[in-house]
């Protein structure tokens, strides 16, 4: 199993859009992405995100930790 990156929300939102999520709308720290085929996504935008945080993220978006790596 590859080691989960320390990264923050913007970055994960970078990440993200290379694969087709686009920021729909912000509620306060929130940003709510939303994706043509897939399920929409809730990024905490803080400094760094908590490893449970991202991996029920990663999940989410159905990529693996591999590829989120590459993403970034």
């Amino acid at each position: 199993m590859t080691k989960l990156p320390i990264v923050s929300g913007r970055d994960t939102i970078k990440a993200l859009s290379r694969i087709g999520y686009y920021i729909r709308s912000q509620r306060g720290s929130h940003i709510h992405l939303r994706h043509p085929f897939k399920m929409a996504l809730t990024i905490p935008n803080h400094k760094t995100m908590a490893k449970g945080t991202l991996r029920t993220i990663l999940k989410t978006a159905e990529i693996s930790v591999p590829e989120f790596i590459k993403l970034l």
